[in-house]
């Protein structure tokens, strides 16, 4: 509690003693300028109370308050659920809940309150409808002078109360003297009128409780958006919380500052996205431009115990005070629920820990869209005015939606290699090819530069089946086709994703699906743009604009980008040109690239296989390096460009450099893979590339690409997998003879034990246990390699995909 009024203010005081830790921590600018009288006169509200938990918080500081005026403490639980607490809710156990933990709490205060039979100021919400009939005879039994017409129109106000709850805006205001006259009409005579008469009295109680003014209004309002709300409720939210319909816990923010009084206080508990997302726009200009932010606790995803929801807890006060600096605490990099309240603490008591900050509307005004961005400084604010935004360069897009991915997109393996078309760089071309598959840009894993292209799409004849097919209501769910950029050059990301942001380059050649976004620069900026995105200056205003893990192509839009002049722009251009080649280079040494060539264990000129590997290793290891320069050398740039030598280092973790190191275990793993490929003749160590990848294919058409192969694939497109020397051309014996065919059979007994020394067990064991489930893994769950085994597993045999006939 706050210390005794000044001399001269009377017997007034401040509502800061509800929140004695924010005025420790605020200081003098931070406390609320509404004054009351005496502790009687504080109405504090939880419109949606639940079981009461932030009542009976509530209740414990209004304790300390009449305690520090010197009431007895027997009349002080009554004078609190009399006269300072209310609570509303729409479900009754909840409500029931509530009421008994308020009493049990007055209880712990005073032993004998219970047989005061005093009932806390609990409102369970019920819906009640009247006929006109029983309206018209009603009104003509107590008097038609009463019922005005916003009285009439509130007896049809809760026919959802149920359903609407607190949102409700009763079009009566004042019913404290209807009731008591009401009350005083003797109706207990007539049965009919009686059932009625109650009815009002219940309307205007509920009506008296959503219509009056309190000091303080606290609640941790239900969330619920999209397909969760009902279709009345949604009809209603459009009707009345039109600007602020994306969810309930939206609506009831709005609807809060409405029961509280002017320079009264509001806190909350609500999940965060409000602070940043698209669709809480018009929330934040009503905040900013409305009322003031005075406090704000930003808690780490997973902040409670249980629970994986992005929550906020925050106060308002209700006015408008424009450059008043609210106090912010970010918690966001603390993980764990434990660690969540002693770090706001930690937070309060020292401002200057790291994680607490000041922030204004001034400064939110600043940011695209309002964002609330506490976090940021001077520096980056002036940012986002003097950079142009990115989509006055580049038009960034959401991608196409197919509504049924099963049916129109593959895993580019899984179709025939012949009917795939790449490099199309328009939709004329494409159509005029009769390729019924293209590249499809899906999103997928944290990767830089290059890759994650591993889907293909159905576009045959410019998508007409995408265009045309219907769905069971005859209309056409497939839509965002983009026709304008399809094919075209772009930077492209991940819509979701839990790790960093990152963007990659694509010249030509694919579309592109709405998890896997991408803008669309002129082709002599693309590698500018890239470079941006991909630097940690462009993380900072990221994180500002959007810290969630759903990157829209808006949010990327509104990036503030400095266009770097001549000199600077050729040095990006050259920078990140490299490490798309490198990174390019990376995504094709593994046969899940359709531009795989050739294993990189046999493209070492030896023939003992440990050093083909530890070339591998000094080879890979020197690229990881130089991208790790240049990623370096990017960031640089983009530090200078917008003067955050201060604010950000260019260096850069190695976990954030995604290509990919050698790993023995792994590429030797791969090195077997592959040598499988080429004894069913998809590859071939004659030749770069796919041979053999077309349903049907044969041993013929492998001989018509490589007419003289050092090493033959299968004929018959079976290969057994045994626990014995049971054939002759089982797996592990054409292993062997390719091993020895690649590098020497001189080597043979040599290379067979690092490969075992690898896997850490006999090769015919890795092939009869672990082979398989490799290969799935590898694929996606989408294997090329069918394994067929007899029904106690003594037998296995594997087949080709693209090879299988009848």
């Amino acid at each position: 509690p706050s210390p005794s009024p000044k001399e001269g203010e009377g017997d007034k005081r401040s509502l800061a003693p509800l929140l004695p830790t924010w005025e420790k921590g605020l200081g003098d600018e931070g406390k609320s300028f509404l004054r009351i009288a005496k502790p009687e006169d504080i109405k504090i509200c939880d419109p949606a109370c639940g079981s009461g938990h932030m009542l009976v918080y509530a209740f414990d500081l209004l304790y300390a308050i009449y305690e520090e005026e010197g009431y007895e403490p027997a009349e002080i639980p009554e004078k609190i659920l009399t006269l300072n607490l209310f609570g509303i809710e729409i479900d009754e156990r909840a409500g029931e809940l509530a009421a008994l933990a308020l009493t049990m709490k007055a209880r712990a205060k005073h032993r004998r309150f219970v047989n005061k039979g005093i009932k806390p100021n609990i409102c369970v919400l019920e819906n009640v409808s009247f006929a006109d009939d029983d309206v018209q005879g009603y009104m003509d039994f107590v008097g038609r002078d009463l019922f005005t017409a916003p009285l009439l129109r509130t007896l049809h106000e809760f026919e959802e109360s149920n359903n609407f709850g607190s949102l409700i805006r009763p079009t009566v205001t004042d019913v404290a003297g209807m009731v008591e006259i009401l009350r005083s009409k003797n109706v207990e005579g007539s049965l009919f009128f009686y059932r009625t008469h109650e009815k009002v009295l219940r309307v205007l109680r509920q009506a008296d409780f959503l219509s009056s003014k309190y000091h303080v209004v606290i609640a941790n309002p239900p969330y619920m958006g999209g397909k969760g709300i009902n279709n009345s409720l949604k009809a209603f939210l459009q009707d009345n919380y039109s600007d602020v319909k994306s969810d309930l816990f939206s609506a009831f923010m709005v609807r809060n500052t409405e029961l509280t009084l002017p320079n009264g206080q509001l806190g909350f508990m609500t999940p965060f996205v409000w602070m940043f997302i698209s669709s809480y726009e018009k929330l934040r200009q009503f905040l900013i431009d409305k009322k003031t932010i005075t406090s704000l606790i930003q808690l780490e995803y997973s902040g409670f115990d249980g629970a994986t929801v992005p929550i906020c807890t925050f106060t308002i006060e209700n006015s408008h005070r424009p450059n008043f600096k609210g106090g912010y605490v970010k918690l966001s990099d603390f993980r764990g629920a434990e660690k969540q309240a002693p770090k706001a603490l930690e937070a309060i008591k020292n401002h200057n820990c790291g994680w607490f900050y000041r922030a204004s509307a001034a400064d939110f005004k600043k940011i695209p869209s309002n964002a609330i961005a506490y976090w940021l400084n001077e520096q980056v604010l002036d940012s986002f005015q003097s950079g142009v935004p990115l989509h006055k360069l580049a038009t960034p897009r959401a991608g196409m939606i197919t509504s049924n991915n099963d049916i129109f997109i593959r895993l580019w393996y899984e179709v025939e290699y012949q009917k795939t078309g790449f490099n199309y760089e328009s939709r004329e071309e494409a159509k005029l090819s009769k390729y019924k598959w293209f590249p499809y840009q899906k999103g997928g894993e944290f990767r830089k530069w290059y890759g994650n292209i591993e889907y293909i799409v159905n576009w045959q004849n410019d998508g007409y089946e995408i265009r045309n097919k219907k769905d069971k209501f005859g209309k056409v769910p497939a839509h965002a086709f983009n026709e304008e950029y399809i094919f075209k050059a772009n930077v492209n990301w991940t819509k979701v994703t839990s790790g960093n942001f990152s963007v990659r380059v694509i010249y030509k050649g694919a579309l592109f699906d709405d998890g896997g976004a991408a803008a669309f620069p002129p082709l002599d900026y693309i590698h500018v743009l890239a470079g941006f995105l991909n630097s940690q200056v462009s993380q900072i205003f990221l994180a500002a604009i959007n810290p969630t893990i759903n990157f829209q192509a808006w949010n990327i839009g509104n990036l503030p980008l400095i266009i770097p002049e001549s000199t600077l722009k050729k040095a990006v251009d050259n920078c990140v040109e490299r490490s798309v080649v490198i990174s390019r280079q990376d995504w094709d040494n593994f046969e899940t690239s359709w531009d795989f060539k050739t294993h990189p264990l046999i493209c070492q000129k030896t023939k003992l296989l440990q050093q083909a590997f530890e070339n591998w290793e000094q080879e890979s290891e020197s690229k990881f390096q130089e991208i790790k320069r240049l990623e370096e050398e990017n960031n640089r740039y983009w530090i200078e460009a917008y003067g955050l030598q201060d604010e950000i280092s260019p260096k850069v973790p190695d976990d954030q450099i995604t290509i990919r190191r050698a790993d023995l275990t792994r590429d030797i793993k791969s090195f077997i893979s592959y040598a499988v490929g080429c004894m069913f003749g998809r590859y071939s160590i004659d030749k770069e590339g796919l041979i053999l990848a077309n349903q049907g294919e044969t041993l013929e058409d492998y001989l018509k690409q490589v007419p003289q192969p050092v090493y033959t694939p299968t004929e018959t497109n079976v290969i057994p997998i045994l626990d014995g020397d049971w054939f002759s051309d089982d797996i592990t014996e054409q292993f062997n003879r390719f091993l020895k065919i690649t590098f020497g059979a001189e080597n043979y007994i040599e290379n067979q034990k690092f490969i075992e020394k690898a896997l850490d067990k006999p090769i015919q064991k890795y092939f009869l246990k672990d082979f398989y489930n490799d290969h799935v893994k590898r694929y996606k769950k989408r294997p090329i390699y069918w394994l067929f085994s007899s029904p106690k597993g003594s037998f296995n045999a594997l087949i080709y995909l693209h090879r299988y006939r009848p």
